[in-house]
């Protein structure tokens, strides 16, 4: 039972639930739809999708969760994305925030440390979203005192130069 409680406190219980359903509702809405899920291409490099680790140091507002979540829809908004589903979760003592936001185009995610005026956001989408459009929206949100963002064009091996699925296996196991 413990299980069952602690994987719906996620959004994830092991029955059908009424928030699985609208997910899978909207899921199958944006698969009927015209939109589809697609690789990337810039300065003629292809990849599957662009990957931002964003870390707010000396921010404000981190377990504010109404903001958050405002936040969180905003950036998704000036992304240019699909928001499919958004869960945030509050921890006690300290207040800090873990939570994401489930995009057609991959997610958003948040893990916040009030307690020290720290945040990691994971920001990866693909497609045509434009994920560096959300930093200016976080920064303006919770004002840190310095914003670290670091790219990574991920899936960019699957058209390098004498790459295949094979190769990249078994240097995955090497």
């Amino acid at each position: 039972m413990a299980l069952n409680d602690a994987l719906f406190q996620l959004g994830m219980d092991l029955d059908p639930s009424t928030t699985q359903t609208e997910d899978h509702d909207m899921l199958a809405a944006v698969a009927n739809d015209d939109r589809r899920d697609y690789f990337c291409e810039r300065d003629g490099i292809q990849f599957a999708g662009t990957h931002l680790i964003v870390d707010l140091i000396g921010a404000s507002r981190l377990s504010d969760i109404p903001h958050i979540e405002e936040t969180l829809k905003a950036c998704v908004e000036a992304s240019g994305a699909t928001l499919l589903h958004l869960h945030l979760h509050h921890f006690t003592p300290n207040g800090g925030v873990s939570g994401v936001a489930v995009l057609a185009e991959s997610h958003i995610s948040i893990h916040s440390w009030p307690e020290v005026d720290f945040a990691a956001l994971d920001i990866f989408m693909c497609g045509g979203a434009e994920p560096e459009k959300a930093v200016p929206i976080l920064q303006a949100a919770f004002s840190p005192r310095r914003t670290v963002v670091k790219e990574l064009l991920r899936g960019r091996e699957l058209w390098c130069a004498g790459s295949t699925r094979q190769s990249m296996t078994a240097g995955a196991s090497a």
